[in-house]
Parts: structure tokens; sequence; C-alpha cells
């Protein structure tokens, strides 16, 4: 399989980061966090096609580097914790934009926000969600020119939406030709009332009923192998709170939700792990501080630089479980939705 290029790779997550000039620096799909530097960061996932990836620890340069930026990890922590961060979008590939376009504006009643190409780089973005993205949550699809498919893997699991009545909104997805895997009903071990359906490229969205929410793009939910590992790197290198952890034995797995803020109000991460599972088929389906990152076990594949074409500052990581993460500069991404 032919390499694809580094912007379109920025596709799992991206967070934004706080700077004096702007109030909140924005994220992709992962968190968003300052960079220790002038330029910013963001989260995203591993473009590898190889199965069951792992990221690297660290080089004794990279950890050099670190160490030399902050007195201790303590105070790497707490910058890390103090940084005004929020998740921005969810970056993923897609093989036919204008298709995805169509079900995701038809079907599951986003907005598309705007579409921008960049031949030089020979890739297009699509941005799609429920608000203005400089304050709610969004997808950032990226089409690859001449690329139709991709594998999606098994270590994704799903993207969650927020509505008033799911029952409703699953018989317009199916009226609309929309692929139902999960009919509406109570979640295995708790009483929320979830559907599960799928968009044309096979990535799965659960429907969820929570009236009244204002992020209505709710959820990105991640299968990791070492649960307690991944919060303690989304807590300290990421700066996202552990909002709650359910254990459901009957069902041999374990849940994490990690954010910026509340769940009602907020976009968070759902970190889940099946019982005696350590490794995932990641797929090559998506895409994409520093210092901090290093310290706290993360990978950073690509150093804080203006992305080509673009001109957006960025930064690109791996978390220990080979999800790439994406650090988006504030001021930036604001000249960006002029």
């Amino acid at each position: 399989m032919r390499a694809l290029p580094m912007a379109a790779g920025r596709a799992a997550a991206v967070a934004a980061c706080a700077s004096p000039a702007v109030p909140r620096r924005s994220l992709l799909l992962s968190t968003a966090a300052a960079a220790l530097q002038p330029e910013p960061v963001s989260l995203s996932r591993s473009a590898s096609a190889a199965p069951k990836l792992r990221a690297s620890p660290p080089d004794a340069a990279q950890a050099a580097t670190a160490a030399a930026a902050f007195a201790s990890k303590e105070e790497a922590f707490a910058w890390a914790k103090s940084d005004n961060r929020r998740l921005l979008h969810v970056v993923y590939r897609v093989g036919d934009i204008d298709r995805t376009i169509k079900f995701y504006t038809e079907c599951l009643g986003m907005k598309l926000l705007r579409k921008r190409d960049i031949p030089e780089e020979k890739y297009t973005n699509a941005f799609l969600g429920y608000g203005a993205e400089d304050n709610h949550f969004v997808v950032e699809l990226t089409y690859n020119y001449g690329v139709d498919k991709y594998d999606v893997g098994a270590g994704f699991g799903h993207f969650g939406i927020a509505v008033d009545d799911v029952a409703k909104t699953v018989e317009l997805i199916r009226a609309k030709g929309g692929k139902v895997t999960r009919e509406p009903g109570p979640v295995k071990g708790g009483k929320t009332v979830i559907a599960f359906v799928e968009d044309p490229d096979g990535y799965k969205f659960e429907i969820l009923e929570r009236p009244g929410t204002p992020e209505p793009l709710c959820q990105v939910m991640l299968r990791v192998g070492d649960l307690d590992q991944a919060i303690s790197f989304y807590e300290k290198a990421c700066g996202m709170e552990l909002l709650r952890k359910r254990d459901n034995p009957e069902y041999k797995y374990t849940v994490a939700m990690m954010g910026y803020g509340p769940e009602d109000k907020n976009a968070v991460l759902e970190l889940t792990y099946n019982y005696g599972v350590t490794e995932y088929d990641k797929g090559n389906a998506y895409a994409q501080t520093a210092e901090v990152v290093k310290l706290f076990g993360g990978q950073v594949v690509r150093e804080p630089g203006p992305l080509p074409g673009i001109n957006t500052k960025i930064t690109s990581i791996l978390d220990p479980d080979g999800w790439k993460s994406v650090f988006v500069d504030n001021i930036d991404f604001a000249k960006e939705l002029e």
C-alpha cells in the first residue's frame, strides 16, 4: 500500500491549546493542548497499515529534550492541567467524500461547515458537525486522491451522537438508506437507550438518547490494551480529567470517560478495555505538548511546524496504544475559520 501524505494523516483526533491572544486552542478528534514552545500541538491516530501497531517509547534524545524543558515531571503535569484545552475535531479518511457528506447531512443531520482542497498535497477535507467549529466538536473527513477504500481495523470503536429520541432518529436513517446494525434498546449493563448505525465506509455511530445536550457529537470510543496506562497518559500528557470509570464484569469490559469538561456538555474520549485483549489491529483509516508527551511515555511523530499547503502549525503524537493525536495552534486555527 502506498504511503499517504502526512497532512492527510491527521485523522484520529485533534485538540486545541490556549495561548495568550486566544482564549482556547482547538483540537481535532483527540485532545487539545498547548505546545511548550510557541508552536502548537495536535493529537491523531497512526496512519500505518501494519496490524497491531504499538507505540515506541521516546528515544534518548527525545527524553533529554523533554527533561530540559521542565524542572520535574510534576511541573510538566501541572502545566498540562493548567493549559486551557478542548476537543476540536475527529479526523479520519473516507473513500468518497461527497458520498459521506450526503450521508452525514441527510441521515445524521449534520451541516457541512466548510470544505477545502489541497491539490499540492493531493487531499481534500470536509468539516461537518452540529454547530460552528469555534465552539463545537466536529468531524474532519479526509479524502486522499485516488484512494477509495480503507481498513477501519478493530481498535476503533465508534462515534457517539446524542439525540432526543433514538427510535425516531433510527427510522429516519433507515428511510434514507442508512445501515442500522443495532436496533434501539437499553445499553448492556445500563438503562440508556442506544442504537448503532454504520456510514458508507463502515465507521460506526452510537445513537444515544440524551435530550437537550449542547454537544450532539459527544463521544469517540477507542479500544486500549492497558486502561490504567491510557488513563495516566491522557491525564498527564494531554491534561484531560478522568470523568468516570465503569467496570462491567458480566460483559467482560471496563470503560473510562476522559475529557475537558462534564459529559453532558462536552465531547469526551471513551476508552474501552476488553478483558484479556492487549493489542488491536488499528487499520489505516485514522490520522493525527511535544515535551510533555515525551515525558509521559508518548511518541512525537511530527515535530511542531506548519502544515504543508495550509500553514497552520501542528504537532502529532502517539499514545501508548498507537492512537495519534494532533495539537493545533489556536491563532492559526482561528485564521482558517476567517
